[in-house]
């Protein structure tokens, strides 16, 4: 295959970060690739041509999505008259599900090849969805073992291809390296706070984070804290929640480094998501908390529409409880701050929990971008074979 013309659309700063690493494999197997659509900087710096920022497509529960529905329905039909006028080789939606698969059921009856590159979370809740997502793409690209069983379960083509963190992990973390970098005192107990990366999540999550804070701060005066910050954005609204919850608590703002923090830190708190997950792959213990509006957390509820035993991908990748996690009203700073002091003093527990995402980390590093690439490659190559012996 001489060329190949990839439409993308990544949402966030994960979707943007799978995104880049895609592009890079997918150059390496076809240089002549071009890549455009829906994408972060990562992505740009890779070489897509962006039409729309990552960021446009940040919206988070039930009521939020429902909030800001005109101008996702104005913007996907922006960019699916786009993709529908140059036709690409290949659609590949990179999560985002709500979006993209809108997008790529129009786009596959066009005739274009659709891949949903991280699989929605339909094991989890909401699990009819299983049949529209077998009608609006061609292949799921799973970045968590797990996934693909269900695939499979339902008779649709999947594929797990492991995750990309746990390729950019060192299996063994360097954490006198990362305090260094960060300018952490060597010998100190350190927590990582990580409130999430989107406005809307920092913004239900802070008072939480900074109230924890507060009270492991009066356990044990001696802890430090870390913050990275995802954005300019998401820092003024922690500083400000800091400021009037944990007022005199040092809390050291990073701007990005997530991983390097992790990495430094001796536990975290952590926003449910990619982070958790990344936590994991550094070893570390953790506690994992999330939050969403009132009446998407009652909708839930109330229909019985979570099937998942977990909601936090360490829990989710062990198949059973191997750290707290905590949703709505269960968010309480005691709580948590136990917890986390717990994972601090228990080094027999830390060491087995240790030993368990090295068993997670080996699991999931399985060259994901190259994998994802080949598969792409190999559908697009079916697709053109099957075009050609066509009468």
């Amino acid at each position: 295959m001489t060329q190949l013309r990839v439409g993308l659309v990544a949402g966030e700063a994960s979707g943007d970060t799978l995104g880049a690493d895609l592009i890079v494999a997918m150059r390496r197997l076809i240089p002549e690739s071009v890549f455009f659509g829906i994408a972060g900087p990562k992505m740009q710096a890779a070489g897509c041509e962006i039409w729309e920022p990552s960021e446009s497509l940040a919206v988070m529960g039930l009521f939020e999505i429902v909030r800001d529905l005109p101008r996702l329905v104005r913007l996907q039909a922006r960019i699916r008259g786009r993709f529908l006028s140059v036709k690409p080789d290949v659609f590949v939606g990179i999560d985002a599900p709500e979006f993209n698969l809108r997008l790529s059921r129009d786009l596959r009856a066009a005739g274009i090849p659709t891949v949903q590159y991280v699989s929605p979370q339909v094991w989890a809740w909401r699990q009819g969805r299983a049949r529209s997502i077998h009608e609006s793409v061609d292949l799921v690209l799973c970045l968590l073992p797990f996934e693909q069983r269900f695939y499979d379960e339902h008779g649709m083509p999947a594929e797990f291809v492991g995750h990309p963190l746990a390729d950019a992990i060192p299996m063994t973390p360097d954490r006198r390296a990362a305090r260094l970098a960060l300018g952490v005192d060597l010998d100190a107990a350190v927590v990582a706070l990580l409130p999430g990366s989107r406005r809307g999540e920092v913004t239900r999550l802070a008072k939480d984070f900074a109230e924890t804070a507060r009270w492991l701060a009066a356990q044990r005066p001696q802890l430090k804290f870390i913050a990275p910050m995802a954005s300019a954005v998401t820092r003024d609204s922690f500083a400000q929640a800091l400021a009037l919850h944990a007022p005199g608590i040092e809390v050291k703002l990073i701007d990005g480094q997530a991983q390097t923090a992790l990495i430094a830190a001796d536990v975290a708190l952590i926003a449910s998501g990619t982070a958790t997950l990344e936590a994991a792959l550094c070893k570390r213990p953790m506690v994992v908390v999330y939050r969403l509006g009132t009446l998407s957390a009652w909708v839930l509820r109330r229909l019985n529409l979570v099937k998942s035993r977990f909601f936090a991908q360490p829990n989710l990748l062990a198949d059973r409880r191997v750290v707290g996690e905590y949703f709505q009203e269960e968010i309480v700073p005691e709580s948590i701050g136990a917890e986390l002091l717990m994972w601090l003093d228990d080094a027999e527990r830390r060491g087995a929990l240790e030993q368990e995402f090295s068993r997670i980390h080996a699991e999931l590093r399985r060259d994901a971008g190259a994998r994802a690439a080949r598969a792409i490659e190999t559908l697009v190559s079916a697709r053109r074979l099957a075009a050609a012996e066509a009468p």
